[in-house]
């Protein structure tokens, strides 16, 4: 009988080396190299070549309108794109404790009402799934529950059950036979995943698959894992808070940087549908060093407060901390501000924050962020009723985004009087309640504010 090998695989790229080095050859990656035992390779000519594949013309191809699935939860169908699809394989991760299984039989109970679903756990037992229900007032009587690591015992109940939506939670307990490595190991995780996939492709079956994720909030296991599946999900959220956002990060059949909104209850998730007026605090007098900022995730505009507080520093060397946004950024902006509207931070120091535990990642956060810096540096409040938007460059202009116009309509849904908003931004018809203040420098922008 041929011997097992042994080789090392990088846990970040996946590539295979014959000997453990310290560097990756591949992706260049320190450290990430782990021993894997392959099984025992197959006699010569034991499995018959495929057949060849057919090769087809794209012209000779009519494209089908996709059929989706709702999965109950209007937000999840929101950042999957519609609904499942058949056939599709979700990613979903987060930190420990976040609400990812919660999310999941809370969707899948829905699901179950229309159609056959299996809830695969390999990390908790059938008692504590049911304790779990209990506490959701999830119903039962069509969910199916396995308590199961072995793919190949878990394909094979799928077989015979034939679900349309399958959870596998999570996939770094799921192990196969064909590999002896431990379960959570790169290989493991690598070809249980394949022939999870495999099979949700072959049958149409729907498939979500819980991941873990390390300390640096990326998701375990190696990073072909990302690209074997159609959709990657993140479910993210302080513990402390009761907010949590869902965002996908790819996602083949929909927009991507689509976020839902749900706040952690005692009997579960409950979906926001105005998330807006959640992330703002409007109660109270106006304060220094608070701007709402009109951003857009997705296709859904979104209002959050930015707050800022600038404090004289007597250390020399001034701080600057941000937190929802991007510190770099942050630091790039401050120059703007010094070299073209005269403002100098250099002795103070600089704290910024997103209300809410809100994530900000466009530019266009830019206008709103310095609006914030220089009310609190001046101690003059810029007024509840208004909202702010527009990137700013290094020639100290004030640049266009997209999706203006969704914008200004969602702030003036929200009662808001005011928009500063760059020059390029301004409709040509403003069809909305709100007066529109346009901008074409920062300098400008400021005077505006006083």
């Amino acid at each position: 009988m041929p011997k097992a090998k042994t080789v090392y695989t990088c846990n970040e790229c996946g590539a295979a080396s014959p000997k453990w080095v310290g560097q990756c050859p591949s992706c260049n990656a320190w450290n990430s190299l782990f021993e894997t035992v392959l099984a025992a390779p197959a006699a010569r000519g034991a499995r018959p070549l495929n057949a060849p594949a057919t090769v087809q013309r794209l012209d000779s191809l009519a494209p089908q309108a996709i059929a989706r699935r709702a999965s109950g939860l209007t937000e999840l169908d929101r950042v999957l794109g519609g609904g499942l699809v058949a056939g599709s394989v979700v990613l979903i991760g987060g930190d420990p404790g976040i609400g990812k299984s919660t999310l999941l039989l809370q969707a899948l109970s829905e699901i179950a009402r229309a159609a056959a679903v299996l809830y695969v756990s390999g990390e908790e037992s059938a008692d504590q799934i049911a304790l779990r229900a209990q506490r959701l007032g999830v119903v039962g009587e069509q969910l199916r529950i396995l308590t199961e690591t072995q793919v190949e015992a878990i394909l094979a109940c799928a077989q015979v059950e034939r679900p349309q939506v399958i959870v596998v939670d999570s996939i770094q307990t799921v192990f196969t036979e064909i590999l002896q490595s431990a379960p959570g190991s790169v290989a493991q995780v690598r070809e249980s995943a394949a022939q999870l996939v495999r099979f949700a492709k072959r049958t149409g079956t729907a498939l979500f698959l819980v991941g873990h994720v390390t300390k640096e909030g990326a998701l375990a296991g190696p990073r072909v894992l990302e690209h074997m599946v159609d959709t990657v999900l993140y479910f993210e959220g302080d513990t402390g808070t009761t907010f949590r956002v869902i965002r996908a990060i790819k996602n083949r059949f929909g927009a991507v940087n689509e976020i839902g909104v749900f706040v952690m209850t005692e009997a579960g998730l409950r979906e926001v549908g105005n998330p807006s007026a959640m992330f703002l605090s409007r109660q109270g007098d106006a304060v220094a060093g608070s701007v709402v900022l009109a951003t857009q995730e997705g296709t859904r505009p979104l209002l959050v407060e930015v707050q800022a507080l600038v404090d004289e520093n007597h250390s020399g060397n001034p701080r600057r901390v941000c937190v929802g946004l991007d510190p770099n950024r942050l630091a790039m902006l401050l120059a703007v501000l010094h070299r073209h509207a005269g403002v100098a931070t250099y002795d103070q120091d600089v704290f910024v924050n997103v209300v809410g535990g809100v994530r900000v990642t466009e530019t266009a956060a830019d206008l709103a962020l310095l609006a914030a810096v220089v009310s609190s540096l001046r101690n003059r409040p810029l007024g509840r009723d208004l909202v702010v938007f527009g990137e700013v460059g290094l020639a100290g202009e004030v640049r266009p985004v997209s999706r203006g116009q969704e914008r200004i309509r969602e702030a003036a849904k929200l009662g808001f009087a005011r928009a500063l908003v760059p020059q390029a931004n301004m409709p040509k018809k403003n069809d909305a309640d709100i007066e529109l203040i346009p901008v074409r420098r920062l300098g400008e922008a400021l005077e505006v504010l006083g």
